[in-house]
């Protein structure tokens, strides 16, 4: 297929135009659950926000006797959080940040991050499905 310079220019503007100095993360679809493996349980024992799956989409929640998975994606405009020392989240694209359990404490988010479900299996292992 051929396409003239105005097209090729045009398409390449509108790529750059979405492409953005910090990282961004579009899915492309929405495919099947997929089941991490995070390792065992007991390595998340002390309450806190682990950030070693964040790349992955979600970050384990310690709180207290609760032990859960949240997106590491903002509900706004699709940005990877940080973790803040505080045990929040906040999204450098927009200014968005989220308490320790997901909810949205300043926006233009509006909606809270999604929590995933997490198990253990038989093997003391936890499993976080997205």
């Amino acid at each position: 297929m051929k396409i003239t310079r105005r097209e090729f220019l045009i398409l390449t503007a509108s790529f750059a135009a979405g492409c953005n100095s910090v990282e961004q993360v579009r899915p492309t679809s929405m495919g099947p659950e997929r089941v991490f493996n995070a390792g065992a349980a007991s390595k998340y024992a002390v309450d806190g926000v682990y950030a070693g799956f964040a790349s992955h989409g979600f970050f384990i929640v310690r709180k207290g006797e609760n032990l859960f998975a949240l997106s590491s994606i903002c509900t706004h405009k699709k940005c990877r959080l940080k973790t803040e020392p505080d045990r929040t989240f906040y999204c450098p694209c927009h200014g968005s940040t989220f308490d320790s359990a997901g909810h949205v404490t300043t926006g233009p988010a509006k909606r809270d991050l999604p929590v995933y479900k997490t198990s253990v299996d038989e093997d003391g292992k936890l499993l976080v499905t997205i």
